[in-house]
């Protein structure tokens, strides 16, 4: 590997760096897709590649960038000309803007975006974080320019959610795999944004890997939906009624990424429910619980035996595996309920 000169500050993301460490500016593709779950920094490699690729102080590697010149002066006061960058839903649009720096980037921006050659630079940065079309027609408008984008215009797409996406626009791209996080780097990170650190261990035990994950279960707010998880899946597992309303599924001010990334969050604390009742099924109570505030819950849980509960964490995997698709959001809860269900 070619290594890295200058900074390039980023969490895990070890297939992405061992990727880019081989490649020399005169070799990166045109579009790239990081995909994998909430909160494991694929948003972040997006922004530090694109400093990487705007920094104006030479150096041997792609990677890396000095923090000083203009370049990255520019990019750090998000006024840089050749960065642009959207998070969520892109729509086909009535007519096209200036797309800079836009929280409402909508396709026909992106085409005029996409049609342009770097101000400053060889080359133009943009990232799409999040990315989801609101219609395959939003989607279609921009497959031509996804496939041969002007000379040095580099697009990076990041989403948890690969199969919502269409497989024309996904074979447009080299798709990189970002894992969750160690859990020593989780609370690394929340130490180093201000949590206390028996706070941050407690958080990052849980997170699943998952920045984002570890803040919500630290956020009042977030404890809400925690708790709301928890319950929910202790009934159906009890086989009572489990409603599942406090995800909001007919919120219509939701959008549908919105949504998806809510049951994201039941069907990772799930994982962590069941790991935890698996556990103390057939480990007699001798494991360690990684959510240990809801013991009690968890024990009331009639155990099942040892092959139902093997069968059982096979098929929550695999409604893992649907969530990440395009299916509904509320067919996936549908799925999970069913799964979890005693027979």
């Amino acid at each position: 590997m070619k290594g890295i000169e200058g900074t390039f500050e980023v969490l895990g993301a070890q297939t992405a760096l061992s990727f880019f460490t081989t490649l020399d500016p005169d070799r990166i593709a045109h579009g790239y897709l990081f995909t994998g779950p909430a909160g494991v920094g694929k948003k972040t490699f997006g922004r530090r590649l694109g400093q990487s690729l705007l920094c104006e102080t030479p150096k041997a590697t792609l990677l890396g960038y000095c923090g000083a010149c203009t370049g990255c002066t520019l990019f750090v006061a998000a006024t840089h000309p050749d960065f642009v960058a959207s998070e969520g839903t892109i729509r086909i649009g009535t007519e096209a803007g200036s797309a800079l720096h836009d929280e409402e980037l909508t396709a026909r921006d992106l085409v005029r975006e996409l049609s342009l050659r770097g101000y400053r630079s060889r080359f133009r940065v943009v990232l799409l974080g999040d990315v989801e079309f609101a219609t395959h027609e939003a989607a279609n408008a921009l497959l031509k320019f996804f496939e041969e984008p002007p000379a040095g215009v580099v697009v990076v797409l990041t989403t948890a959610a690969p199969g919502s996406l269409l497989d024309t626009v996904r074979s447009r791209f080299v798709e990189i795999p970002f894992a969750p996080l160690p859990t020593a780097d989780v609370e690394a990170a929340l130490v180093r944004g201000g949590v206390d650190a028996a706070h941050a261990r407690i958080a990052a035990a849980v997170s699943l890997g998952s920045i984002t994950r570890a803040r919500t279960v630290l956020d009042e707010d977030g404890s809400g939906l925690r708790e709301a998880s928890f319950e929910w899946f202790e009934r159906a597992m009890r086989g009572e009624p489990a409603d599942p309303s406090f995800l909001r599924l007919d919120d219509r001010s939701l959008s549908g990424a919105e949504k998806r990334g809510l049951v994201g969050e039941l069907v990772e604390l799930v994982r962590v429910a069941l790991r935890d009742w698996a556990a103390a099924s057939l480990a007699a109570g001798e494991a360690t619980p990684l959510a240990a505030d809801q013991r009690e819950r968890i024990a009331r849980i009639p155990a099942r035996d040892p092959l139902a509960t093997a069968t059982l964490l096979g098929a929550v995997a695999d409604v893992e595996r649907v969530a990440a698709s395009n299916v509904s959001a509320g067919l996936v809860v549908d799925y999970l309920r069913t799964v979890l269900t005693p027979r």
